[in-house]
């Protein structure tokens, strides 16, 4: 009888792992992967009181897809590799590749970012010209 009960416990156990795991490989299959951001460095700007020059290094894995944001800061995106699309405000979106710049500023909406492919990663370098203790990004809903 206790050998049954532990088989019937042990299938029990084996079937919600399983189902577990199917929850969250569908979870995942429909959720896009998530930007990966690298703090390169922080400096207070003293001739600007009260603000600072940040940079950062963004990986979009392949796929990623950011939510619609917005930076309150002035932000200068040098691309280093693979491809991203960019779009300001709702306006017509652009792909950058290696080299290339875009410009966001304090009043924009980013409603656009993402890897332009969904087989290779894209990374990035942006800096930013921000007030002091304020998020790098703030999203919007």
């Amino acid at each position: 009888m206790r050998t049954f009960v532990s088989l019937g416990l042990l299938f029990l156990f084996a079937a919600g792992v399983a189902q577990a795991q199917s929850t969250e490989k569908a979870a995942s299959a429909s959720t896009p992967p998530r930007a990966q951001v690298a703090e390169l460095m922080t400096k207070a700007l003293r001739d600007y009181p009260g603000k600072e020059g940040k940079m950062i290094v963004v990986t979009y894995p392949p796929g990623s897809v950011d939510p619609v944001h917005r930076h309150y800061a002035d932000a200068f995106v040098y691309v280093l590799e693979g491809s991203i699309v960019m779009g300001l405000n709702g306006d017509k979106e652009v792909t950058l590749g290696p080299g290339q710049t875009f410009y966001e500023g304090p009043d924009d909406v980013h409603t656009v970012g993402r890897n332009a492919s969904s087989t290779r990663p894209a990374k990035f370098v942006v800096f930013l010209l921000k007030d002091q203790n304020k998020p790098v990004l703030v999203p919007v809903h």
